[in-house]
């Protein structure tokens, strides 16, 4: 199993459509037996939450985001968790809408550097 998620900060490697994450982006994990939470926010989201269960390098997730327009969205999520050759981690997400249709996939890179404790 790759290391804990906790106090760790990441952002998406690349854009998505508008509404939703991006790589102005910040992910600010939570890990504790098991149990994943993040607070997220930046770009297009103002404030997102997520919660969840991690079993090895695999966390199953559901989230709840404010965009900037006044609008929520929510989804399920299943990422894998690898550790890059620098030791920073990194995960492949398979994600689909559960408040409207669509899915997709994205990967989030922990950001080197970054304060874990920051305000999102």
């Amino acid at each position: 199993m790759t290391a804990s998620l906790e106090g760790r900060v990441f952002a998406p490697e690349a854009d998505q459509s508008p509404g939703q994450v991006g790589t102005a982006t910040r992910f600010r994990y939570r890990e504790r037996e098991g149990r994943i939470w993040a607070d997220y926010a930046g770009g297009d989201i103002e404030r997102g939450s997520l919660v969840g269960t991690r079993v090895g390098d695999r966390a199953d997730f559901r989230y709840v985001q404010l965009r900037t327009d006044g609008t929520t969205a929510s989804g399920h999520c299943v990422s894998e968790i690898t550790e890059l050759p620098d030791g920073r981690l990194r995960m492949a997400e398979s994600w689909h809408w559960e408040s409207r249709t669509g899915s997709g996939t994205s990967v989030v890179v922990e950001l080197p550097g970054e304060e874990p404790g920051g305000a999102v």
